[in-house]
């Protein structure tokens, strides 16, 4: 029975492995997917061989949890509207914190007893379990603040010195769990004030982070559940746990690298200091007007033009835009103007956004360009379309040392000929941060809901001819 059970975790980790290797493509995105999904699915089953092997008889518990779960996760996932995805992906990534917070409670409890019985515990495993515990409560607490925040239900505020709460906390943390490596009090106090604190940091680690830093911190987090499952697969010297947690892990760790990068950020400052939320506008707002624009002259703009691109953003998200978007591309294309997308890395509210928006509606993967292509490119576009997008555009990070952006890599539509804004109103966007591009003399304003937005150019298009 073991060698069968160890053979099918290596089967399980292999289309792990497969699977995460084909998410790298789009065009394999989808079947790399079915077959990590795959390879869970057989990791679960196998596990089911354990308490088969030492005969244990609790199935009737583990069946119906996993019914329950299933269950839940199934009607989350067909309600959920693309709007809501990362709140989504945040909550259910708490819920892997929650399961390593489980799992360190139990353990450290059975430590505690043993502790109590003058029976040695091994110091690696001790460690390993109060890692675990430290690190699935920050991310549970930190993920369920994250949900909230996305989904509206939180407003970011900020927390008085929460950068020296943050690193007095983790101090404390790290000194509590050594102390109890050294001298193992068979008290629970310890154990349970380190659970209390995690909950505490996760807090105080999330709250005062404002929206334009959310999608570094959910891949973060992701990064951290991984690390935690990674702990667990130790604690339980379950192989699948541990290469499964090592893969969420490191590339989690990576995406957020790559994000603090695409944002001009170090990940330090983004993890000890809040950055968004509220910013005053420039004393020079009031002095500056914008440039209205309407559909029709939209459009002899775009269907006269050698070279469009869209730049979509969260504003897309939320009016359902990409469907009207690719049928204007199919439009414009057809009248032989060349379009593409600017991608850029932390568009939305979560890593990959855009790209799954516009993979959801067959827009073709050679047409999405990403950051620095795209503003090679910018410097021959005749038009570029804004799509509710704002902080990723935002000329503040360019030539405003004051701004909290200043530095950020942005999409610098000023390079273009002509740059059109849809937008509800004049709005800041996430980051509570003004644009100076609305402003700016090759910009005019198209306001308005951007789907019907679009739709009315569409329909302005095709009475031109």
């Amino acid at each position: 029975m073991q060698a069968i059970t160890n053979l099918l975790y290596i089967i399980s980790v292999v289309l792990l492995i497969y699977g995460l290797r084909r998410l790298s493509s789009p065009a394999s995105a989808h079947s790399g997917n079915f077959i990590a999904a795959i390879g869970m699915g057989l990791a679960i089953l196998t596990t089911l061989l354990v308490p088969l092997e030492n005969g244990s008889d609790n199935y009737l518990f583990i069946l119906t949890a996993i019914a329950i779960g299933s269950a839940i996760g199934l009607v989350y996932a067909r309600k959920v509207q693309m709007t809501a995805m990362p709140e989504l992906v945040s909550l259910f990534n708490g819920f892997g914190g929650a399961c390593a917070v489980a799992i360190s409670a139990i353990e450290l409890s059975k430590y505690q007893q043993l502790i109590a019985d003058s029976v040695n515990v091994g110091i690696a495993h001790h460690l390993v379990t109060y890692m675990a515990l430290l690190i699935g409560g920050v991310t549970f607490i930190g993920s369920l603040i994250a949900y909230g925040k996305l989904a509206g239900k939180i407003s970011t505020f900020a927390i008085p010195g929460s950068s020296f709460i943050n690193i007095g906390l983790l101090i404390v943390l790290l000194g509590l769990i050594l102390y109890q490596l050294i001298f193992t009090d068979a008290s629970f106090v310890f154990p349970a004030s380190v659970l209390v604190l995690s909950f505490i940091y996760g807090f105080t680690f999330v709250q005062p982070i404002g929206g334009a830093d959310m999608p570094v911190v959910i891949s973060l987090l992701n990064a951290f559940t991984g690390v935690a499952a990674a702990f667990a697969g130790i604690i339980y010297d379950n192989e699948v746990m541990l290469v499964g947690g090592i893969l969420v892990g490191s590339s989690g760790t990576i995406l957020t690298a790559l994000m603090c990068k695409a944002m001009n950020r170090s990940l330090f400052n983004v993890i000890v200091g809040g950055f968004g939320g509220s910013a005053a506008a420039s004393k020079t707002d009031a002095e500056q007007v914008v440039k209205e624009t309407n559909a029709y002259d939209v459009a002899v703009m775009i269907r006269y033009a050698r070279k469009v691109m869209i730049i979509p953003g969260y504003g897309m998200a939320v009016a359902q835009a990409q469907k009207a978007c690719k049928e204007l591309d199919d439009l414009l294309s057809e009248k032989g103007v060349e379009v593409k997308y600017a991608i850029h890395p932390v568009a939305g509210r979560m890593p990959g956004h855009m790209n799954v928006l516009l993979a959801e509606v067959d827009v073709p993967y050679p047409s999405l360009l990403d950051l620095d292509d795209a503003n090679e490119s910018l410097n021959s576009t005749d038009v570029c379309i804004v799509v509710g997008a704002n902080d990723v555009v935002n000329s503040s990070a360019l030539d405003d040392p004051a701004s909290p952006i200043y530095g950020m890599p942005i999409l610098e539509l000023r390079r273009a000929k002509r740059t059109i804004i849809l937008k509800r109103s004049m709005n800041t966007g996430y980051s509570g941060i003004q644009n100076p591009l609305f402003f700016h003399e090759k910009t005019l304003m198209l306001f308005g809901d951007a789907k019907k937005s679009i739709e009315e150019l569409i329909r302005e298009v095709k009475a031109l001819d």
